[in-house]
This record gives C-alpha cells, sequence and structure tokens, in this order.
C-alpha cells in the first residue's frame, strides 16, 4: 500500500522535469535573462538598459567576429526584449515564482508576443474564408452524394427515358434488366434536368458565410428599408396586405419554411391566406379544427 503514493511521487516528479522547465525556458531557453544581461532580479530599468549597451558592444557582430559571440549577442538581445518591458518582465517573474503553472505561463507568452501583433481584422477574414471553404467543400459534397442516389432511383431513369423520347424521338433498346441508355447520352440528358433535393440542395456563393458577412451592411439596410415600408404601408395608411405580404403573415403564423410553403398548390395557399390566420383568434380557430379532423380520421 505504501508503494502508491511513491509511484504518485514519482509521476508527478517526472512531470515536473518534463514540463515545468519548458514554462520557463520559452523566454530564455536554458538560460536566466537576468544573468544573461548580469544584473539581479531587482534591478531597475536604469541598470538593465545600462547592462544591455556594455555587453551589446562587446558582443556585437560589427565588433566581435568571433560566432559564439554572435550567437550570445542574440541570447543578450532577446533577454533585454524581454526584462525593458515592464508587462513581460513581470510575467517572466511571474513564472520564476510559479513554475508549477506550466499552461498559464505558456498562454501568457504567447499572447504577450503574438497577441499585439496579429491585426484581429486580418484574424477575422481568415476565419471566415476557411470557415466559408469549409461550408462550400461540405455543401458540395452533400449535393453530389444526393444526386447519386437519386440517378439510381426508377422515377429518374423514367424521367430520362421521357427526355431522351422527347429529344430524339426514339427510346433507348431494351436490353436485359430494362431499357439502358449510353453514358454520354445520359449525361448529355442529366444536364437538362434540374434537380432540387431539399437539404441538398446546390452550393451557391451567396450563401457562403464570408459573402453574408461582407453583405451585411446592405442586408441590414434592407431590412431597416423593408420594416419601414410594412409600418407606413399597414400601421399607418391601414392598407389592405399584398398577395405576397399576407403569404408571409401566414406562412409566419404556421411556422411553415419557405420550401414547405412553395410545395402548397395555389387553392390552398388561397385558402390560407383567406382565413387571416395573422389574427391569433382566427390561428386558434384553424388549430381546433384541424386537430378535429385529425380525431376523426383516427
Amino acid at each position: 500500500m505504501a508503494t502508491t503514493p511513491f509511484r504518485c511521487y514519482v509521476v508527478i516528479s517526472l512531470l515536473v522535469i518534463f514540463f515545468v522547465q519548458p514554462s520557463i525556458s520559452i523566454y530564455c531557453d536554458e538560460d536566466d535573462c537576468y544573468d544573461l544581461l548580469g544584473v539581479s532580479q531587482n534591478a531597475n530599468s536604469s541598470e538593465i538598459k545600462k547592462a544591455y549597451y556594455k555587453l551589446s558592444l562587446k558582443h556585437h557582430p560589427d565588433k566581435n567576429p568571433d560566432p559564439e559571440s554572435k550567437k550570445l549577442f542574440v541570447k543578450i538581445a532577446n533577454a533585454y526584449e524581454i526584462l525593458k518591458d515592464e508587462v513581460t518582465r513581470g510575467q517572466y517573474d511571474y513564472a520564476i515564482e510559479h513554475p508549477e503553472e506550466v499552461f498559464y505561463n505558456a498562454a501568457r507568452y504567447y499572447h504577450a508576443y503574438y497577441g499585439h501583433k496579429t491585426d484581429p481584422r486580418a484574424v477575422l477574414v481568415g476565419l471566415l474564408l476557411v470557415l466559408s471553404a469549409f461550408q462550400y467543400l461540405n455543401q458540395w459534397t452533400r449535393y453530389h452524394q444526393a444526386i447519386d442516389m437519386v440517378k439510381r432511383t426508377p422515377a429518374y431513369k423514367n424521367k430520362l427515358k421521357a427526355l431522351e423520347l422527347e429529344r430524339t424521338g426514339v427510346m433507348s433498346s431494351k436490353k436485359k434488366g430494362g431499357y439502358k441508355i449510353d453514358k454520354k447520352t445520359q449525361e448529355d440528358l442529366s444536364k437538362e434536368l434540374e434537380l432540387q433535393i431539399k437539404g441538398a440542395e446546390k452550393p451557391s456563393m451567396w450563401g457562403l458565410l464570408g459573402v453574408r458577412f461582407i453583405l451585411l451592411p446592405y442586408t441590414l439596410g434592407k431590412l431597416v428599408l423593408w420594416y419601414g415600408s410594412w409600418y407606413w404601408r399597414y400601421k399607418i395608411n391601414q392598407t389592405s396586405y399584398s398577395w405576397e405580404d399576407a403569404s408571409y403573415l401566414t406562412r409566419r403564423a404556421l411556422g411553415a419554411p419557405p420550401d414547405s410553403w412553395e410545395y402548397l398548390d395555389e387553392s390552398s395557399k388561397k385558402d390560407l391566406i383567406n382565413r387571416r390566420l395573422w389574427v391569433k383568434s382566427n390561428l386558434e380557430s384553424y388549430l381546433s379544427e384541424m386537430r378535429k379532423e385529425s380525431k376523426r380520421r383516427r
């Protein structure tokens, strides 16, 4: 039983050896930034600056051609960049005092060095481009998968045969397994058939996230203009709803998606619009009728 705590201690020690050291060394590698400049941790900014200029004159490549001196100059310059700034120096001092906070120290370091150097606008543009690319690829894949599935159905093959008969006046010869259309003819005829598959529409650039973001000011302006026009016509002038606006109100009252509304025949649309379902009492009466009709059919 005593070996279990010992094993835990060993594991923790190994983690400290492998992970704690890098949290400090991300600043000046394996060296101490203060030792590189030859100053104490309590040195003020003036002392740090004076020590840097003194060492830079000694080890600058123009003054000292020794390769080792050149490497040391790079380390000295890096140490000075860290210690001359109050923020990064404070982060470095914190990392020395709290070496166990590996991820926190690393996050502060990379944020200090790369966060302010990156233009947020460039990050936003890059993010939109990446998301738009994935969005387009996903839509393209789903669309072609759906098309391949539809092309295997008998209904699609019947449409092809009907279109072939309409274009050429001749039906393909019947072979074993049904009518066969050669591949080239099938591809030519397929281009003439518009396949509209709900949930897997052909990808469009206008639907991409990046394009929508660019057009956001235009979309918002158009929306404000639409609401203003609506308020003027129907709230102030008290005019009757147009067919398009009555259709919109009816669809919204029923909670029907635009595609579902478009699939309705004109007589059904007209009947629903005449019921004025955007009025709460009319909608409740209609829903009550539908529930009764549903129970009667059962």
